[in-house]
């Protein structure tokens, strides 16, 4: 974990509105929704300010396309808990980074048959990731381009199965 997990666990551990991140981890990455927008590290902060309430996310790249998504549904969840006066601020600088995902998250992702990012900025084909499946680090990049632009495609030399592997960004 990085000094930035760290900065936005504190964050969010002081908050002084801690009902508005649990109700934030119910939105869902629409790419991979057994992550939170927290697991995945793209919700930034949440502040309020009398009735309104401003929630600061940073994209996994500037062209993610499930951003509008994201941003409905953030629109959706806190809307139903009676929020009324809302800003989405969309945060591109300091860029989103893998080692924003949470630690959960990295689980999340290993269960769900995607390897996370292991802070390897090589993806050779001997890459040695350890398969989401069989556990093997005998693996091979196949792809350096797997089903969203975030992700790699590997397979496993011992259980023969393909799996994603999220990039270390």
């Amino acid at each position: 974990m990085t000094r930035d997990f760290f900065e936005r666990q504190r964050r969010r551990e002081q908050s002084p509105v801690p009902e508005l991140w649990d109700l934030l981890d119910r939105v869902r990455d629409p790419e991979l929704p057994v992550l939170s927008i927290w697991d995945l590290g793209v919700l930034c902060d949440v502040k309020q300010t009398g009735e309104k309430v401003v929630v600061t996310i940073t994209p996994t790249y500037s062209g993610c396309p499930a951003m509008e998504t994201i941003r409905s549904d953030i629109e959706r969840v806190l809307g139903e808990a009676g929020m009324r006066r809302l800003e989405i601020r969309t945060r591109l600088a300091p860029a989103w980074s893998s080692t924003w995902i949470s630690p959960e998250g990295c689980d999340k992702l290993r269960d769900y048959g995607i390897a996370p990012p292991q802070n390897q900025s090589d993806l050779t084909p001997d890459a040695g990731l350890a398969c989401p499946r069989c556990g093997s680090a005998d693996t091979r990049c196949i792809s350096e381009f797997g089903s969203t632009a975030c992700k790699a495609l590997f397979q496993c030399n011992d259980c023969r199965e393909p799996f994603d592997y999220f990039k270390d960004i």
